[in-house]
This record gives C-alpha cells, structure tokens and sequence, in this order.
C-alpha cells in the first residue's frame, strides 16, 4: 500500500528533485483521520518516534520529522 502524504525535495546544489513519502495509508476505523494532534494516541506517537534511532533530526525533510510535524509534537507530547 502507498503512503499516505509526499513531499517533493529539491536540492538547491544539484538542482535533482527526490519525493519523500511519509505517513500510514488509509483511514482510522471510526472513518475519521488517522492523525488526531492533542489526543492520547498522538502523546503515545509522538513518545515512540522520539526515541527513534538514526540521524532523522538533522534532515528536516526524513519522513519521521515530517510525520511529526503533522502529529504537531513538541519533544514526547502532541500539541492541539
């Protein structure tokens, strides 16, 4: 299945264009967002990708940031 959300990167140096995909697929059971800021589901997200390993807070444009962006977290909680 495809990603839900991309986003279109362009390297200023080289000029080469790379699309990065992010974010799950689909729809949440009740129909609704997957993405709720502000609720309990988005502080249990927003604590389990901070702890994630690697070199992702460096590129503002990794999918785990631009995920986070979206969940609108601040450290270990998600904001309204």
């Amino acid at each position: 299945m495809e990603k839900r959300f991309k986003k279109v990167v362009k390297n200023p140096e080289t000029g080469r264009t790379k699309t990065v995909r992010y974010g799950q697929a689909g729809k949440a059971k009740d129909g609704g967002d997957r993405i709720r800021p502000g609720t309990k589901k988005g502080d249990a997200y927003c604590a389990r990708s901070a702890e994630i390993k690697g070199d992702w807070k460096d590129d503002p444009n990794s999918p785990n940031n631009l995920s986070r962006k979206k969940w609108k977290c601040r450290g270990k909680k998600s904001m309204k």
